[in-house]
Parts: C-alpha cells; sequence; structure tokens
C-alpha cells in the first residue's frame, strides 16, 4: 500500500513539474519547434560533416548551422522583409486612390463582354465586386501595413527568438541521437513504438518543408520572375502570395496568376497574357508535379484532404507554424491508428 502510494504520488508530481516546465516554454515553443525541424531536415549533412572532421560533433554542428542559416534563414528573412515593403507600398497606393479597383474591373468587362453574364449565371454581383475586391485589397495590405509596424517595434523580441532558434538548432544537431536515446528511455511507449514514431516524425518533417514548402517557393520564384519580367507591380508580393498559396492543396498559385493573365489579355496585352498563361501553365504548374515525387517519398505523402485540412487547422490553431505542424500531427494520428490496427489485427 505504501509503495503505490509513492509511486502515485511520484508520478502527480512528474506530471505536475512537466506542465510547470511546458509552460515555461510557452512562449518560445514556435522557436523550439523550427529548431527541431532544422535539425532534423539538415541532420544527415551533420552527420557526413561528422565523418569527415574525424568524429568532431562541435565542428560538424557548428559548420551544418552555417549552412543551414545561410540556405534557409538569410534567404526567408530578405523576402519577408521585400514582402512587407511591397504591401505597405499597395495600401499606401490604395489608401491615396493611385490603384483604382473599379477602373481595373472596368477594363476587364470592356475586354471580355461576355463576363458579366457568365459572372451572373455563377451568382456573383458584378457592380458589388469592385467594392468587395477594393475592401479586401485595403484590409490585406493594411494588415501589411501593420504587421511592419509590429516587427520594427519587436526587433528585440524577434532577434531574441532567431537567436534561441539557432543556438537550439546547434545543441540539436551535436546531441540528436543523444536525446532521442533519452527519450526513447523515457517515454512508456515501447521501443519499438517509439523509435516507429521518431522516425515518421522525421519522415514527416523532412516531407512537408521539403515537398511542401520547396516547392511553394520554387513556385512563388517562378511566378514573382515571370511578374518582374512582365513589369507587373510589387513582383516580391505576389510571388510571396504564390508561395503562400501553393501550400494549400486545391487552391496553389493559379489563383494568382490566371486572374492576371486574364486582366492583360482583357486590356489588349495579348502577348504578356499569352506568356503569362502558357508560363503558368507549363513551367509554375509543371513545378509541383516534378519536384514533389523527387523530394517527396511515397510512403510519407499524406492524401490531399488530409493535407488540407490538417495544414488550413494548424494556420488557424499555430499561424504560420501551423502549415508544418498539422500536416505532422495529421501523420502522427494516423501512424497511431496505423500501429493500432496491425497489433491488435484490426479488420482482419
Amino acid at each position: 500500500m505504501q509503495d503505490k502510494l509513492e509511486t502515485r504520488s511520484f508520478l502527480l508530481m512528474l506530471l505536475a513539474v512537466s506542465i510547470a516546465f511546458a509552460l515555461i516554454l510557452k512562449p518560445f515553443w514556435a522557436s523550439i519547434f523550427w529548431a527541431c525541424a532544422v535539425a532534423v531536415i539538415f541532420y544527415p549533412l551533420q552527420i557526413r560533416l561528422k565523418r569527415m572532421l574525424g568524429r568532431r560533433s562541435n565542428r560538424a554542428a557548428l559548420l551544418t548551422l552555417l549552412v543551414a542559416t545561410f540556405i534557409v534563414v538569410i534567404p526567408v528573412l530578405a523576402v519577408a522583409y521585400s514582402f512587407i515593403q511591397e504591401g505597405v507600398q499597395l495600401y499606401q497606393r490604395l489608401a491615396s486612390g493611385d490603384v483604382s479597383v473599379a477602373q481595373i474591373v472596368d477594363k476587364i468587362e470592356q475586354g471580355l463582354p461576355f463576363l458579366p453574364d457568365l459572372l451572373a449565371r455563377l451568382g456573383i454581383d458584378i457592380e458589388s465586386l469592385p467594392e468587395r475586391i477594393s475592401q479586401w485589397a485595403m484590409s490585406a495590405s493594411q494588415f501589411f501595413a501593420q504587421e511592419a509596424l509590429v516587427v520594427g517595434q519587436n526587433t528585440f523580441g524577434f532577434v531574441m527568438n532567431l537567436g534561441l532558434m539557432l543556438y537550439l538548432t546547434f545543441f540539436l544537431l551535436r546531441d540528436g541521437n543523444k536525446l532521442i536515446r533519452l527519450m526513447v528511455r523515457a517515454l512508456p511507449l515501447g521501443d519499438e513504438r517509439e523509435h516507429q514514431l521518431f522516425k515518421k516524425f522525421a519522415e514527416v518533417t523532412r516531407a512537408t518543408v521539403k515537398g511542401n514548402i520547396v516547392v511553394a517557393m520554387v513556385q512563388g520564384a517562378l511566378g514573382g520572375i515571370i511578374f518582374a519580367l512582365l513589369d507587373i507591380p510589387a513582383p516580391v508580393l505576389w510571388g510571396v502570395v504564390m508561395a503562400f498559396l501553393s501550400l494549400i492543396p486545391a487552391v496553389g498559385a493559379a489563383i494568382v496568376w490566371l486572374p492576371v493573365s486574364v486582366y492583360l489579355l482583357s486590356t489588349g496585352a495579348i502577348f504578356d497574357g499569352v506568356v503569362l498563361l502558357l508560363y503558368g501553365v507549363i513551367i509554375i504548374g509543371l513545378a509541383d508535379n516534378v519536384l514533389r515525387p523527387l523530394l517527396v517519398g511515397r510512403d510519407t505523402k499524406l492524401p490531399d484532404y488530409i493535407v488540407l485540412f490538417s495544414t488550413l487547422g494548424g494556420l488557424s490553431l499555430f499561424g504560420i507554424t501551423g502549415f508544418v505542424i498539422g500536416p505532422l500531427i495529421a501523420a502522427l494520428f494516423l501512424a497511431f491508428w496505423d500501429m493500432f490496427t496491425h497489433e491488435f489485427n484490426i479488420g482482419s
């Protein structure tokens, strides 16, 4: 009786201190998660460098961290700065009246006379459409302006979180195997299950980042390049928007470049419109079909409908980090149920 009481008390205290520690780390969850993601993605490079440097873990981890910084962190910061800057400029142009959505819609109607009837059949009020688009554009561009102000005011916090992420990434790269062995010993799930779950976590993280984020970045970059070549305003802004939409299945970058090509065709810019249309279908569209199978293994690819719901749900709950956390939780959910059905012979 005494032993049971002591064991239950110990487990209760263990749960309490674990929850307390998790609450202490709550402000840094995003930094911790991205540190884990970067460490998982670049861990194969860490292993190769460690072999080349004669098992020197510190130097290998430091070199891997530098590579990750130059490949991922610096380009993302540069694009984010340009994205916010062009968003603020768009907001200023909309607020001052330099860009009129109503005039753009009028030009499209003049170039495509059949469009009002087509939209009416689809239940879309063409008269209220310019006002709706204008309100949406103002809200979106105002969001960019507010985010720029927030980033400017919280520069210290942003730099601190970035530094903590890189700091933790170094130790995860250096001591990754030790931490996994420690967690396998600590978790009461069974060593075989735990190894499978850690393997699934690594596979899905790499697949999500390489197969979704990298493909989205490529599609956004291709879209931004063609927008810049065709002298379309704010190419970086639209490139980032296309990359953002490419992360969501069944949406894609076509929601940006297709209306722009229609606008160019309707306003008499036939050559630019045809070039953008062909470029979008052939180059941007095929980038997903060519790159994704190369970067994502078939075993780790989730069904599109699960990716869609998990991505949108993760976005609503966790913000931008949810693009990775959502599919990751979905993959672990499926992994747990797959283990359950195999071990208990469900459906056999």
